[in-house]
């Protein structure tokens, strides 16, 4: 079942968007017959404790995160990644605008959703967490939305290192962006290392658009 929905959010498949990329990563979900595939071993209880929390063998790309944070953002809609909004000329008028597409919707219920809400927006405002992670973004002028993240990497070069995500949507009423950041091999457990950057990034954005 945790499989099922991975893939309703668009794990484990090529996301598709307004542009042909050659190749693209498609990650990885794992399961038993994988397992008995790859290491000749079986599936144990630890390895499906491990992907229910993002780690162990579940691979994902920062474009797979966002593309599911924005089903999560915009209440169960999963929405089509592009880099294209418009078309202009020379004179700069639009000659062509794109605009969003729905991917899949309605697959999770709302009130499910709304549970993931708030325990993000309690990652920033601290409001009964005392060990919230991400709360340096509560001071920006519009309410966040946030998920940290730290994937433990085993390579025998890089002993103790971490893979650093932080995963942001805003405002938090009516989200108009998500924010993807990630950091490869961190020596040790830095959890904080990249909310400032997130935060210097979402200042620029709600004052540019104030402009």
């Amino acid at each position: 079942k945790i499989k099922k929905y991975l893939k309703l959010f668009g794990f484990g498949s090529s996301i598709p968007i307004d542009f042909p990329v050659p190749d693209w990563a498609t990650g990885l979900l794992p399961d038993p017959e994988w397992k008995r595939k790859k290491f000749n071993e079986e599936w144990w209880d630890g390895d499906t404790y491990n992907l229910a929390i993002g780690q162990g063998f579940i691979l994902a790309t920062p474009l797979q995160v966002a593309t599911a944070f924005s089903a999560i953002a915009n209440d169960g809609k999963l929405i089509k990644p592009m880099l294209v909004k418009a078309v202009l000329n020379e004179k700069k008028e639009i000659i062509e605008e794109f605009h969003p597409q729905v991917l899949r919707e309605n697959f999770v219920s709302k009130e499910n959703i709304q549970i993931v809400k708030e325990g993000m927006r309690k990652a920033v405002s601290g409001e009964d967490s005392p060990h919230a992670t991400a709360v340096l973004l509560n001071s920006l002028p519009q309410k966040v939305a946030a998920k940290t993240g730290t994937a433990e990497v085993f390579r025998k070069d890089c002993p103790d290192c971490y893979n650093i995500w932080v995963v942001v949507f805003a405002p938090f009423e009516n989200p108009e962006i998500v924010l993807v950041l990630m950091l490869e091999d961190v020596k040790g457990y830095q959890t904080q290392v990249l909310v400032p950057v997130a935060f210097e990034i979402l200042k620029w954005y709600f004052e540019k658009n104030k402009i």
